[in-house]
């Protein structure tokens, strides 16, 4: 992994755990997530205008395709993100997603886009997915619905595995510019959130009334750090980038103990500390 591939990681996971800290924070909903994304839409549109104009992009059938392809998967996956937190337990449907996403990636891309495996890579990546299913506080026993939060889990680490794989491909292969990319997810996402939050206008004007510095911060950060990921997937293989986004989870983690006061700070100390030793095993692969 190269140094400028690394600190492009490193971008994107603080710009991941801070809007998620800031959502979490805020305690928002479905409409939570169809403001920032309208502010998403106007405050990335002249990027959006720009890419178009300076790089005039050429887009087939085929391409239109995988933009409408990943589209929807981003869409699934923030539908049934939704549907399993509303279903399940979130400290079991959370961390089972992220450790399942670059696990199947990784395997996606070795199988899928023949990228090379080699020992120091399989034991990086499952240093780190082991160690964010630890931190994240692992599978709780006793809970009514951890059979249905594992589904869930697993169902949208799914997703976030197939997204990743389909966009390393659109972005390296079709050429199809990441900023783009993300933007038409984005605007998918708000047309199909659109009726929820019309019935809910007075919840939406709320939302922007009260945490409107917030807002505009979680529209600017949410989609750079996939855009970052995007790019670095452009001259960095999959199974280096999918695991190493999983430093967005210790520094999310750790966010929660120290500013909202969560609490278990030694123990997601330690398993911060051993995500960090299996990134290192990766990056230096």
């Amino acid at each position: 992994m190269t140094v400028s591939g690394f600190v492009l990681m490193l971008a994107a996971a603080f710009c991941h755990a801070t809007w998620n800290f800031l959502v979490k924070k805020i305690r928002g909903g479905p409409e939570l997530i169809w403001l920032f994304s309208v502010v998403t839409l106007v405050l990335y549109l002249p990027l959006a205008i720009y890419i178009v104009v300076s790089q005039r992009p050429d887009f087939s059938a085929w391409q239109a395709g995988f933009i409408l392809g990943s589209t929807g998967l981003h869409l699934g996956y923030f539908l049934l993100l939704q549907r399993g937190y509303r279903n399940g337990d979130l400290s079991i449907v959370y961390p089972t997603a992220r450790a399942t996403g670059p696990f199947l990636a990784t395997i996606f891309a070795v199988t899928m886009l023949g990228e090379p495996l080699t020992w120091q890579i399989a034991l990086g990546a499952i240093i780190i997915i082991a160690g964010v299913l630890f931190l994240s506080g692992g599978l709780k026993r006793g809970s009514k619905s951890v059979t249905a939060s594992i589904l869930f889990g697993v169902s949208v680490g799914l997703l976030i595995a197939s997204y990743t794989v389909w966009d390393a491909y659109a972005v390296t292969a079709l050429l199809i510019p990441p900023l783009l990319l993300d933007y038409v997810s984005s605007i998918g996402r708000v047309m199909l959130l659109t009726p929820y939050a019309l019935r809910r206008q007075a919840m939406v004007a709320a939302l922007w009334a009260n945490h409107r510095a917030s807002v505009i911060a979680i529209a600017v950060l949410n989609p750079l750090a996939y855009i970052l990921v995007l790019y670095a997937l452009t001259f960095t293989p999959i199974i280096y980038v999918a695991p190493t986004r999983e430093l967005s989870v210790v520094l999310t983690v750790l966010m929660g103990s120290l500013l909202l006061r969560e609490g278990q700070l030694r123990q997601r100390l330690f398993w911060a500390a051993v995500i960090l030793g299996g990134v290192i095993l990766l990056a230096t692969g």
